[in-house]
């Protein structure tokens, strides 16, 4: 206890003496022990949404915390977030939802975020904290890692205990087993590697009152979101993606029309994205978005690996390629050799006769 504030660490230091002495009353005290020690886990969760609804992809997190065990705490920073909190509380798993509403978290800014998230973590002193390995999630858990002086474990598929996690490296041809003796976890959650948590909870909901500072530095101007009728990429059940091999983006209109008929989302790979066929929103791979649908159709896609690492998880992959030799066969669970513009019209024919 050198060094330690007993006057904030009391609860702690209480817990620990207990423990020990547990040990040290012999063999039948170590299963109450053992189940103590675990109640010391606690795990934040960054919350995902658009301060109107929860961005499924939280969900997918939260299953992940269950696997480290102990209790589950869920951050909802804000403005205006009120519905998405009780959403939170209604899942699985959740023991309490902490919310932070405030007017400069408009724009999720990481130069306003991240200092709000050390204060929290200086004050409740979790042992990890998990974001999905989005966009948001990979640019704040990282600064966060950094205030707080510990490496963050990025992208992980799996868990193994509370110290050990799993991840893909090398554009996903080789797997990670990593063990970190951090005194705080910074995790950030491949969401298509893990279940969807369920519904049905009833956690606690508590009002943060952490100080907010607003950046000098940066402002939230505005964003302008790409609208459409299909599924988004990252949680639709099917995609059908197109590559170099389209040769424009004009021609992009009869995978627009087959994914309509699927109710399938829309990608491409870097290579159609690099040459302005459609906009980076739309990419799949390494750099792009990770997909894992029930259904995928590569349709002029060489299969590139860094492609291949954003989708060879899905759990049926289909490929449209007219070059027999192209890398994308050899993930395909089934291949077609043809003309990408006359095989699609003639199976969204097909489609829409059945």
């Amino acid at each position: 206890f050198y060094n330690c504030n007993f006057e904030t660490e009391r609860p702690l230091i209480r817990n620990i003496l207990e423990v020990s002495t547990m040990f040290s009353a012999g063999r039948h005290s170590c299963v109450r022990s053992l189940a103590l020690l675990k109640r010391l886990k606690s795990t934040l969760v960054i919350v995902e949404h658009n301060n109107e609804k929860l961005a499924p992809v939280t969900l997918n997190t939260v299953t992940a915390a269950t696997k480290i065990g102990g209790e589950i705490s869920c951050l909802v920073l804000g403005s205006q977030c009120s519905k998405v909190a009780v959403e939170v509380s209604k899942i699985k798993g959740v023991s309490k939802v902490l919310v932070a509403d405030n007017e400069a978290f408009i724009g999720f800014l990481p130069e306003v975020v991240t200092p709000f998230l050390e204060a929290t973590q200086k004050q409740l002193k979790f042992t990890h904290i998990l974001a999905s390995a989005t966009a948001i999630g990979k640019n704040i858990l990282p600064r966060l890692a950094a205030k707080l002086d510990v490496s963050p474990i990025s992208e992980i598929i799996g868990v193994q205990d509370d110290s050990t996690f799993v991840r893909t490296i090398y554009a996903g041809n080789a797997i990670q087993t990593l063990k970190s003796n951090e005194p705080v976890k910074i995790v950030t959650v491949r969401g298509t590697a893990f279940e969807a948590a369920e519904l049905g909870g009833n956690a606690a909901t508590e009002n943060l009152t952490s100080e907010v500072v607003k950046s000098q530095l940066s402002e939230y101007v505005g964003q302008e979101l790409s609208k459409s009728d299909r599924p988004e990429l990252t949680s639709a059940k099917a995609v059908v993606a197109g590559g170099r091999g389209m040769k424009s983006g004009e021609n992009f209109k009869i995978l627009y029309e087959l994914a309509d008929k699927l109710n399938a989302a829309v990608g491409a790979s870097r290579a159609a994205v690099d040459a302005g066929f459609v906009p980076n929103d739309m990419q799949v791979g390494q750099t792009g978005k990770i997909v894992a649908p029930d259904l995928y159709i590569a349709i002029g896609i060489s299969g590139a690996i860094q492609h291949l690492a954003g989708m060879k998880d899905s759990k049926v992959i289909v490929a449209i390629n007219k070059d027999p030799e192209a890398p994308i066969f050899q993930v395909a669970d089934y291949g077609l050799v043809e003309d990408l513009f006359k095989a699609v019209p003639q199976i969204t024919q097909l489609i829409t006769k059945k």
